[in-house]
């Protein structure tokens, strides 16, 4: 890959060369459009409140009609559901409330009959305390001493017991818990109830390649891979340094320097065996790439190490999750994006995969965020950019936030303190799917819902969307059809622009096609109203929901007012 980037007065730009973005054959996923579904929100088949797999079975024509390439999982596996499913107890169960694995043998069947690929959640770095493995780790039985992080600790000068140093878990406090009957403290990163394997122990290791193979045997097409920076820690546990000033007690997860719990040399080894593993696989049964993507919050030199090394003779993740536009706001310029896309383009190495995504489960709603003028907008710039597009289920109707109060929460890191339950709960972004103006908007037939389904779900559902004229439904649906058109070429290059005090974000595309056609997005991030002059006949191709331009050839100025933007393909 090819990059300059240049500043002057009026424009920051970069420039990319030969992004090869084809989408055919084994590599689906290079140029995929994957929707997350969070399956407890999604739909209510039997009315118990929680979502479930039917649920999903009943919704695979809708995924079709939106164009995705897969649909991608949160955690169905048996859970007694402390942290909605990542505390797992058995990793080849389907938790009851969501079904069987006859549920789930018929949703594989049902999305593979409809063209589409079906990504799970993978959670490696701990299990709940209910877990076969860890019973068993507590008794000490042979084979299970190691599955856990133990140790000792040790008794201070007033004779009390401590843990052996100052790790602390996400979730705040000591990461270390006490275990009455083995008389050792285990290790956790997440809950209590959420003990951290030992991935020194060679056991673990290939206990979790077979938790993989069971579940590519039955034709799961890939894997999101939860968590992936904690999977190791110091083999010496030594004390994590305080952050200076940190403006924080030392308790708070934030009062450390993670230089011993998070991202060691081992971590990415493992990674790269995972994808071994699943290449093998593949190698051996035949079929399309089994996929494999990692999430984890980090800087660039480590983001890009999940990937594999630089001449990709050492592989790991197809792609790791890029989080780069998860703090957007309604105040986010032209110059911050381009920032933030920069720094990709000009740091993966050209042999991997670009990925962009604007929210999550664990993140409030992108259209609350930005608010609904530039919901298409950042739709646009997910499936226009090369890569892989990720989008999280409601994002393509511009669902908001929730409403949920902290004695309705059910996030457990948010819920111990009520008083900062709006900033931290993850809530928000997990109520159900707005399907329609019914009851429940259509989530199930009635019954109390696990979170309670927003008060502007009369206003916002699907069902309005797809009647309107004009929707973000709609919009998302043409952004789709665009990636999987112009997917069949690659970009001969990219040009990102920022300009008009850096109000204006401009992408530009030339396919390699034989007219070398050429598409650009224009967004408007700023308060006001502002002038392209093109000085040529161009095509609206998708225009945002609120601009004043239809699809159509035209040769007029384009006037995009705050928060528009419309991706156009020049004559």
């Amino acid at each position: 890959m090819k990059v300059l980037v240049s500043l002057s007065f009026l424009v920051l730009s970069v420039l990319v060369y030969n992004y090869q973005a084809t989408k055919t054959g084994p590599d689906w996923w290079k140029s995929s459009v994957i929707y997350q579904i969070y399956p407890r929100s999604f739909k209510d088949s039997d009315n118990d409140g929680i979502g479930d797999l039917q649920g999903i079975i009943s919704k695979i024509d809708y995924f079709v009609e939106l164009g995705v390439d897969a649909i991608w999982l949160s955690p169905i596996y048996q859970s007694p559901m402390v942290d909605a499913g990542y505390d797992i107890s058995d990793y080849r169960a389907i938790a009851p409330e969501y079904g069987n694995l006859s549920d789930f043998k018929e949703l594989l069947e049902a999305a593979h009959k409809n063209g589409l690929k079906l990504i799970l959640d993978f959670v490696p770095n701990h299990t709940s305390n209910l877990h076969e493995w860890f019973n068993k780790s507590v008794a000490r039985e042979e084979g299970y001493e190691d599955y856990y992080l133990w140790n000792d600790g040790y008794v201070d000068d007033d004779g009390v017991r401590q843990p052996p140093n100052n790790w602390l878990s996400l979730w705040s406090f000591s990461g270390w818990e006490w275990n009455e009957q083995r008389q050792q403290y285990y290790f956790h990163q997440f809950s209590i109830q959420q003990p951290d394997l030992n991935y020194r122990s060679e056991r673990v290791q290939q206990e979790m390649k077979d938790v993989l193979t069971y579940w590519l045997d039955l034709g799961v097409d890939g894997f999101r891979v939860d968590a992936v920076p904690y999977v190791y820690e110091d083999e010496l546990l030594r004390d994590e340094p305080i952050i200076a000033d940190s403006g924080v007690d030392d308790t708070n997860y934030n009062y450390l320097n993670h230089i011993y719990t998070k991202e060691q040399p081992e971590t990415f080894e493992l990674v790269y065996s995972w994808r071994a593993h699943l290449d093998n696989y593949t190698n051996t049964v035949g079929g399309d790439t089994r996929m494999f993507m990692t999430e984890c919050s980090s800087d660039m030199e480590n983001l890009v190490k999940y990937y594999g090394n630089e001449n990709g003779t050492v592989l790991g993740a197809h792609f790791t999750f890029n989080f780069y536009f998860l703090g957007v706001n309604e105040n986010t310029t032209a110059a911050d994006l381009l920032s933030d896309i920069t720094v990709w383009y000009q740091n993966l190495p050209s042999i991997y995969t670009f990925n962009w995504l604007t929210g999550n489960h664990d993140n409030q709603r992108v259209a609350s965020k930005v608010g609904q003028s530039r919901v298409d907008a950042y739709n646009m710039l997910i499936t226009f950019l090369d890569g892989v597009t990720v989008t999280y289920m409601a994002e393509e109707i511009g669902q908001e936030n929730g409403e949920v109060t902290c004695a309705q929460g059910q996030d457990p890191s948010a819920i111990k303190n009520c008083t900062t339950f709006n900033e931290t709960t993850r809530d928000f972004g997990r109520t159900p799917f707005q399907w329609d103006n019914s009851t429940n908007a259509g989530f199930n037939d009635g019954a109390p819902t696990w979170l309670p389904v927003s008060s502007k779900y009369l206003v916002t559902n699907l069902q309005n969307e797809k009647l309107a004229s004009r929707s973000h439904y709609h919009v998302y649906t043409g952004l789709v059809q665009l990636k999987a058109s112009l997917s069949a070429y690659n970009s001969s290059y990219i040009l990102i622009t920022s300009s008009q005090n850096d109000a204006l974000l401009e992408v530009e595309k030339v396919m390699d096609d034989p007219d070398r056609s050429i598409y650009r997005l224009y967004f408007n991030t700023g308060n006001k109203a502002l002038t392209v002059s093109l000085n040529q006949n161009y095509t609206v191709v998708i225009p945002s929901v609120n601009l004043a331009y239809a699809q159509g050839l035209t040769d007029n100025d384009l006037v995009l007012s705050s928060g528009d933007s419309v991706i156009i393909k020049v004559s």
